[in-house]
């Protein structure tokens, strides 16, 4: 595997990695993380429906689709422990997955646009496709991880809100969401994890270029010469002076 060239690896782990950040982002935005069930004993009036969602709460008639009542201020009124860490964890998880991507990018530009052989003298200052990869496999791990694990917390904070109010409480579709999007950037860390330990020799340093032979100093072979032209510097022509009669 050749890892002077852009590789549909990599290219689909940018792509992994853009489907995951935009349904992050949607999740983050949807009022459906979590939905209130509130019923009448009056037979003239309807069962109530509340979709509780990060930023604006909405309520509505029973399965009915159009909201009464949009809460707007919701975002700085939140009761719900879970729903609060979602506020604080989904932008950054938004951000660093943001950071990955950029360097995913960088990393694959590189690959693209820069020449095989180095400038011996820029080597270790060069911007290059492995630290790229391997640090943009990092962050997208730690953003799976920041989203990931608040979202599932509020499949159990459910049966907390249950057991104290009784069973009213159920998760909704942004749940699922926010967990697919954070296995979508596990699985692109993986991509970029498994282009790098195939494409990188693991006695090199981490961070180095991934160029297969690096010229280097030690490398150099000194060209042969035959040995009447090493000789050739240390003849010195000595005039002769020669007296005539």
């Amino acid at each position: 595997m050749g890892c002077q060239e852009v590789h549909a690896v990599t290219l689909f782990a940018f792509v992994c990695g853009t489907a995951s950040i935009a349904g992050l982002f949607a999740a983050t935005l949807l009022p459906q993380w979590r939905q209130m069930q509130l019923y009448t004993f009056n037979r003239n009036e309807k069962n109530l429906t509340v979709s509780i969602g990060l930023w604006v709460k909405c309520t509505r008639l029973e399965w009915s689709r159009d909201c009464m009542m949009y809460d707007t201020d919701w975002y700085a009124s939140v009761d719900q422990l879970d729903i609060r860490v979602l506020q604080f964890a989904l932008p950054f998880s938004i951000l660093t997955a943001a950071s990955a991507l950029i360097l995913c990018l960088t990393g694959i530009c590189n690959t693209t646009f820069t020449t095989n052989v180095p400038n011996l003298k820029l080597t270790k200052c060069l911007v290059n496709s492995s630290g790229c990869h391997l640090v943009a496999g990092l962050l997208f791990i730690l953003a799976g991880t920041m989203s990931i694990t608040p979202s599932i917390w509020v499949i159990f904070y459910n049966n907390v809100l249950n057991s104290k109010y009784g069973p009213y409480f159920t998760y909704d579709i942004a749940v699922f969401v926010a967990i697919g999007s954070s296995g979508g950037m596990f699985f692109t860390a993986l991509l970029l994890f498994l282009w790098y330990c195939a494409c990188k020799s693991l006695p090199s340093p981490f961070w180095q270029p991934l160029y297969s032979h690096v010229p280097s100093m030690h490398s150099y072979v000194p060209p042969s010469y035959p040995s009447r032209s090493r000789l050739s510097a240390l003849e010195i022509d000595i005039p002769v002076v020669t007296h005539t009669a």
